[in-house]
């Protein structure tokens, strides 16, 4: 028995580093899905605002027929925003800044829209162009929530993945740090209203 004493130990010990890899791999694994999933309802999110806004510039073009300018920009945008994709497999912090530019182009011409309509009354009254500007709000609250759960999975699996002794096998398995969603450049300071 005493002989084998030594190959039994080495065994537990080989045994529990598996474990422990195993459980640390499976772990990461679970939590960079949770955030690869996540990424992808950003996205929907995204798509849902897309594909309301030809309704509403259909709308808008019916009353202010001359804003053309405008409604092509907001076309344009969608086109730009909407050609933007991100594989949820190649999540890095440039790819990330390339969708985030092109939403922020959307989200731009839509404000310049929302603006022009301002000028008219009856649009402002139209209960289809009403529920349309109800759909994007809701729509930009979606948005909002999904990106916060996003961040809040990717905040998840960084943990895992970078702290001590995770750290060492994460670079052994090949988890590499997600990026984070940020906000928009400037959006930390108030929009001015004027009336």
């Amino acid at each position: 028995m005493k002989k084998f004493l030594p190959w039994i130990i080495v065994g537990i010990v080989v045994f529990s580093l598996y474990s422990w890899g195993k459980g640390f791999n499976n772990t990461a694994v679970e939590h960079e899905a949770n955030a690869k999933t996540a990424w992808s309802n950003v996205e929907s999110a995204y798509q849902r605002r897309a594909d309301l806004i030809p309704n509403l510039v259909a709308t808008v073009k019916g009353y202010a027929a001359h804003e053309k300018e405008t409604l092509e920009g907001v076309i344009n945008a969608r086109s730009q925003a909407t050609k933007t994709t991100i594989d949820a497999n190649n999540l890095t912090p440039e790819t990330m800044a390339q969708f985030q530019q092109a939403q922020q182009g959307l989200s731009g011409a839509l404000s310049r829209l929302l603006l022009t309509v301002e000028r008219y009354p009856d649009l402002k009254a139209d209960k289809s162009f009403l529920e349309l500007q109800s759909q994007l709000e809701g729509t930009e609250n979606r948005i909002n929530v999904e990106r916060n759960k996003y961040n809040e999975k990717v905040n998840i699996y960084d943990i895992h993945t970078t702290k001590f002794p995770g750290k060492l096998l994460a670079g052994l398995f090949g988890f590499e740090e997600m990026p984070r969603y940020k906000s928009d450049p400037g959006s930390e300071k108030a929009h001015k209203v004027e009336f």
